[in-house]
């Protein structure tokens, strides 16, 4: 070729398919530029070598899902800044959802269920308009599961008050379900999670909170994710 081309067109002329079959097969991620996927139709091309992956198929693209592992201390007074760590580069290495990774599924992710103030561990980020609106209609009924590093002495009878529904400025909170998971560590059950729940409940009964951590929304739990890492959400896991 004497000029570029876009993969597309010349995907068409190599295996003899519409050009529409060339960009479904490119989308899908199928298409491989000298070993590289391209997921771009209107990629431009020289004289690299273009191959079809040999188990290439036309089913359409579908949106993604991810779940982040978040790590400690990092700002999430922006929803969307922990987008910044959803890379190619922390996608867990152990992903068993069987998802091949592509370009397109890192745009236009919408950070959903929002984590506790000072909280690490389990967020979701999804493409599917579904998945997002079920997590933003369900929050009051998907139950989230904290682990909470405590310090101080708790008061008398502190656990029953953490498991009665307090108020916090005269509003009625959520009920929970606290127990201890070791002396210093509380494991949180709790749906409609309000901001800065967690923290207030634990100090009304004398308690410092020193560390928390999401490791479920709903029945989707973080799993073996390091901090830091990311993997896809398989299909049949939806919440």
């Amino acid at each position: 070729m004497s000029e570029a081309i876009r993969l597309d067109k010349h995907l068409v002329a190599l295996i003899q398919c519409s050009r529409g079959e060339a960009q479904k097969y490119i989308e899908g991620g199928w298409v491989l530029v000298d070993g590289e996927v391209i997921d771009q139709p209107q990629f431009k091309i020289l004289e690299q070598k273009v191959e079809l992956h040999t188990d290439a198929n036309l089913t359409a693209v579908l949106p993604r899902t991810m779940l982040l592992n978040l790590p400690e201390g990092f700002d999430v007074s922006t929803p969307a800044a922990p987008l910044q760590l959803i890379t190619p580069e922390t996608h867990m290495e152990d992903d068993r959802s069987g998802i091949r990774v592509l370009k397109r599924h890192f745009a236009r992710l919408v950070p959903t269920t929002p984590i506790e103030s000072g909280a690490s561990g389990l967020m979701v980020f999804s493409q599917n308009g579904k998945i997002v609106r079920k997590l933003v209609e369900d929050a009051k009924t998907n139950e989230q599961e904290y682990t909470v590093d405590v310090s101080g002495e708790i008061e008398l009878d502190g656990l029953k008050k953490l498991n009665d529904r307090m108020k916090q400025n005269g509003w009625l909170l959520p009920a929970a379900k606290v127990s201890w998971q070791s002396e210093t560590r509380l494991r949180f059950a709790l749906k409609n999670v309000h901001s800065g729940q967690i923290k207030f409940m634990c100090e009304s009964v004398g308690l410092t909170v020193v560390a928390m951590t999401r490791l479920r929304i709903g029945r989707v739990s973080m799993g073996k994710l390091a901090p830091g890492e990311w993997r896809y959400l398989p299909e049949d896991l939806w919440f």
